[in-house]
């Protein structure tokens, strides 16, 4: 496996080059093949001015939680810990709960690593930092219905006074349930007024519009490539703001993963509740399980009440063999525990469902085998997918304009910005 210190040379970070305040933008869905001159002319110039890879091979789940959490370590999840998007919740108790708190990720971040040295940072929105350590201004993503006590929720949770600061010059700040581009617009003014009147070392954001729209509307949709493009005038916005506060930053510009379009759900819940391993009350709701799909888009975490029970291993690996024996349901793999450790997958995961492109993991238990998809676009699918590419560029005053570096992997990133900062990064390190 490479070593941290190769993959930052091999992203362009010149050796001796003094350390830098970076700006990290991600652009939740952005694929590499969205950046054009036409599309993207503010993501266009940035990229000729620096360098940017031709794709980035993302963790699995190709999903936004894990990835983000990835971006900011440096490691995959099996060493993170944030598995997923939504917490295993079974019995449904927390009620669509997300990995909101930074408390789950397992290893230090970027802005730990940053605090540490006595660089001042600062967060908008971006995943799992609901009480980050080491962000000295935070806006976290956290919601639950998107109703005023969300309002009063964040207050609570940003760092105190940030929130009431801000708002007295720009106005209402954006609902963490608002991930259109027009919430982003919002996000952008907040960060942009950090930055001018702040000056923080690192500031991260984190963008959802272009995520939402190819949900809705299907990559490649005219409603999405709208999107990009109004996206990427924001991210001039950003550009400019951060020029002004801090003219010797590096700017650098992520994505969690691709896209692929989708038309059909796939009902992997049905089978377990049949063969008595997810066991429902006379409400249809789940009252005890032995074993349940854990669902990512394109994939599924299959878990296990025991998972060292060699029993109810081999009775879920038939299962798992008979499902994927049937074209009925889809299945492009079915990864056993070994094979999901060796690719940094989630570690509570016992098996791992992958589906063909096209077909996505449903959510309704009394569903047919497949029905119309929800969503016109989706992720999660096996990293190794051309579709699941993502994108990465960067510029600053210690970045060689090198073009085009080829094929990167995500784990790279982190290392790359904290040398970047000139700070360590100690678990990516150790690959």
């Amino acid at each position: 496996m490479v070593k941290w210190w190769a993959a930052c040379v091999a992203l362009g970070v010149a050796n001796a080059a003094p350390a830098s305040p970076v700006l990290l933008i991600s652009l939740d869905g952005l694929r590499p093949g969205d950046v054009t001159a036409q599309r993207t002319p503010r993501l266009a110039a940035l990229a000729r001015e620096g360098t940017h890879a031709k794709g980035v091979t993302g963790v699995l789940p190709t999903l936004t939680y894990p990835s983000h959490t990835t971006l900011v370590t440096g490691v995959s999840p099996a060493e993170h810990g944030i598995a997923n998007n939504l917490t295993f919740d079974p019995l449904n108790i927390n009620q669509q709960g997300w990995y909101w708190y930074a408390s789950d990720v397992k290893v230090p971040t970027l802005w730990q690593a940053a605090h540490a040295k006595g660089l001042r940072t600062a967060n908008v929105h971006w995943p799992v930092t609901v009480g980050a350590a080491g962000i000295d201004e935070n806006l976290p993503q956290i919601w639950r219905t998107g109703s005023d006590d969300d309002r009063k929720m964040l207050a609570a949770l940003a760092t105190p006074g940030l929130l009431p600061r801000l708002e007295a010059a720009l106005g209402p700040y954006a609902q963490g349930i608002d991930e259109t581009v027009e919430g982003d617009a919002v996000r952008v003014r907040f960060a942009a007024r950090i930055l001018i009147e702040d000056k923080p070392d690192l500031l991260t954001i984190y963008l959802a519009g272009i995520d939402h729209e190819e949900h809705r509307s299907g990559p490649g949709s005219a409603e999405a490539d709208a999107t990009i493009t109004k996206t990427d005038a924001l991210v001039g916005q950003l550009i400019d703001a951060a020029r002004q506060a801090r003219p010797d930053i590096t700017i650098a510009v992520v994505s969690d993963h691709g896209f692929l379009p989708v038309s059909t759900d796939v009902n992997l819940f049905a089978p377990f509740i049949a063969a008595g391993l997810v066991t429902l009350d006379k409400d249809q709701r789940v009252s005890a399980w032995e074993a349940e799909p854990w669902i990512a888009g394109g994939t599924a975490a299959i878990r296990l009440a025991r998972p060292d029970d060699a029993a109810l291993v081999a009775r879920v690996r038939a299962l798992l063999a008979k499902l994927a024996a049937d074209p009925a349901y889809h299945i492009a793999a079915v990864l056993d525990r070994a094979a999901i450790e060796k690719v940094g997958g989630p570690r509570e995961a016992s098996f791992l469902v992958a589906l063909q492109p096209g077909f996505e993991t449903g959510r309704d238990p009394a569903a047919p085998v497949t029905s119309a998809s929800v969503y016109k676009g989706m992720h999660g699918y096996l990293p190794e997918y051309p579709a699941m590419q993502s994108t990465f560029i960067v510029a600053g005053p210690g970045i060689a304009p090198r073009g085009d570096l080829g094929q990167i992997d995500m784990r790279a990133i982190a290392p790359m910005l904290a040398k970047t900062l000139g700070v360590d990064l100690p678990a990516a390190a150790r690959r």
